[in-house]
């Protein structure tokens, strides 16, 4: 059994690490309601625009074909497909980033010609490491996910299905259920599906007009809504990470405190055996003593 002293540095190493735990808990906790906060106050925007396209489709269904276009010519084997991978910026958050790499190395990995981009450190270090192609011009953080970000990942996305560089693009990101669940899923952004195009959340859907004509519109407000899932995706990862860290770094420090508890109990253990070690010897020494000073008589 270790003595006092060791059980007393191991105890004071294992406070010391479950103050940084502890502390990480509430960071996570901080920027998930933030996260949350803003996810929730930029709804009210991209329901509007899926009104607006909407209401385009109900006025000339045949708008924007080119967005709808699913390519059924090109076979199977010759599609090109392209997949944006969100994960984070550094680990210790459970499972939230192997999850997401999972999905990613099934889906994306099943043939050489698709294109994987990207976001956050973790995926990209990991990829990297594997040998396995990445755009290496797409460098995004997976932290404090804005509006702008979304805006050009959304664009360069649109722009290759349009220029017929990609047939399909896909985004692999994490989806929080409720507090306590999220699950990695994989998603297809283009090209868009009809059925999915609907009038959202708000009441003021009616029909109107467009100026200069429905296909500038549309053309123009596609961009806007493909950002909007890529952003709704950034976010939901970000809240999901956090999500994720917290939970661990609670774990961590309720596993510190078992430790502490279980340390505490040997540290009284060795103390009170070094304790009665010294009280015998003690005894033991004046004992010796005595007889000493008898047999000197």
């Amino acid at each position: 059994m270790a003595n006092a002293r060791e059980i007393q540095a191991r105890m004071k190493s294992i406070k010391d690490t479950m103050k940084i735990t502890n502390a990480m808990c509430m960071i996570s906790s901080s920027k998930l309601q933030k996260a949350r906060r803003d996810l929730k106050n930029t709804e009210p925007y991209f329901y509007a625009i899926q009104e607006s396209l909407a209401k385009i489709l109900d006025l000339s269904p045949e708008t924007g074909n080119e967005f709808f276009d699913k390519r059924e010519n090109i076979p199977a084997k010759e599609r090109k497909q392209g997949y944006i991978v969100v994960t984070a910026d550094k680990g210790m958050a459970g499972a939230y980033n192997h999850n997401v790499i999972k999905i990613a190395e099934k889906e994306a990995l099943s043939d050489n010609k698709n294109m994987l981009f990207v976001v956050g450190q973790v995926g990209r270090r990991y990829f990297e490491k594997k040998n396995i192609p990445i755009d290496i011009n797409f460098k995004y953080t997976a932290q404090n996910p804005n509006m702008n970000r979304a805006r050009i990942i959304s664009e360069k996305v649109v722009e290759l299905f349009k220029n017929g560089e990609l047939d399909e693009v896909y985004i692999v990101f994490t989806r929080m259920i409720n507090s306590v669940t999220f699950n990695a899923e994989i998603t297809k952004l283009l090209p868009l599906s009809r059925k999915n195009i609907v009038p959202g959340k708000g009441n003021n859907y009616q029909k109107g007009y467009f100026e200069p004509d429905v296909n500038t519109v549309f053309e123009n407000i596609i961009p806007n809504y493909v950002a909007g899932y890529v952003y709704g995706a950034l976010v939901e990862s970000y809240c999901c990470e956090h999500n994720a860290r917290m939970m661990a770094m609670q774990t961590a420090t309720d596993a510190a405190k078992d430790m502490l508890k279980n340390l505490s109990i040997e540290y009284n253990r060795a103390r009170q055996a070094a304790i009665t070690q010294e009280i015998t010897e003690v005894i033991a020494g004046a004992k010796a003593q005595k007889n000493k000073s008898e047999g000197g008589f």
